[in-house]
C-alpha cells in the first residue's frame, strides 16, 4: 500500500490547479506546467487548496501510478510556486565561467572555449567565475542542463579538477609510487 499517496499535495498562495480527466495544470508564478495522468487507475480531486490523489482500484499497478502521481505533482506544485536551482562548482586553475544571456561560456583549459545554450525553460548564472546557478521550474530539466555542463568537464580522481555540484565529494586516489 503506498503511504506516499494518502499525503495530500496543498496548493501555495498564487497557485491554481485546473483538473481535466487525464490531466492536471498547474499554474503559479514561474509558470505552468502539465502532467498527463492515467485515468484508469487514478483521479485527483481538489478541496480545500489541496490535491489529493485517489485509487480507482485496489491493483497494484493502481497503487504505484498513485504515488507516482502524488510525488510529480508535489514537484510540480513547488516548481511553479518557488522554482529549483542546482550549483555547480569549478575547481582548476583557470577554470572559468561566464553568462550572457542564455549562453553559458566556459574556460575549462581546454585549447577551445566551451559554449552551452540552456535549453527553454532554464536560466544560467554565474555569481562569480567559479560558481554556476542553474535555475528553473521543473525539476528534470534543471537536473539534466547541470549534469549536461558537469559533463564538460567532470572531476577527475587525482586532484579533482573539474565541474562539481556543489557539496559532492570526491575520493581522490593516491599517486603512483616509486
Amino acid at each position: 500500500m503506498s503511504r506516499v499517496s494518502k499525503q495530500p499535495v496543498s496548493l501555495p498562495k498564487g497557485v491554481t490547479a485546473i483538473i481535466t480527466a487525464d490531466n492536471v495544470t498547474v499554474q503559479g508564478g514561474k509558470g505552468t506546467m502539465s502532467l498527463g495522468i492515467d485515468a484508469r487507475r487514478v483521479k485527483v480531486v481538489q478541496d480545500e487548496g489541496e490535491l489529493r490523489v485517489e485509487k480507482l482500484d485496489g491493483s497494484r499497478e493502481a497503487n504505484m501510478v498513485a504515488g507516482t502521481v502524488r510525488s510529480h505533482l508535489a514537484n510540480i506544485v513547488h516548481g511553479v510556486s518557488t522554482g529549483y536551482e542546482r550549483k555547480l562548482e569549478l575547481v582548476g586553475v583557470g577554470y572559468r565561467a561566464q553568462a550572457q544571456g542564455k549562453n553559458l561560456n566556459l574556460t575549462l583549459g581546454f585549447s577551445h572555449p566551451v559554449v552551452y545554450e540552456a535549453p527553454e525553460g532554464i536560466t544560467v548564472e554565474t555569481p562569480s567565475q567559479t560558481e554556476i546557478l542553474v535555475k528553473g521550474s521543473d525539476i528534470q530539466r534543471v537536473g539534466q542542463a547541470a549534469a549536461d555542463i558537469r559533463r564538460f568537464r567532470p572531476p577527475e580522481p587525482y586532484k579533482g579538477k573539474g565541474v562539481r555540484y556543489s557539496g559532492e565529494k570526491i575520493e581522490l586516489k593516491e599517486a603512483k609510487k616509486k
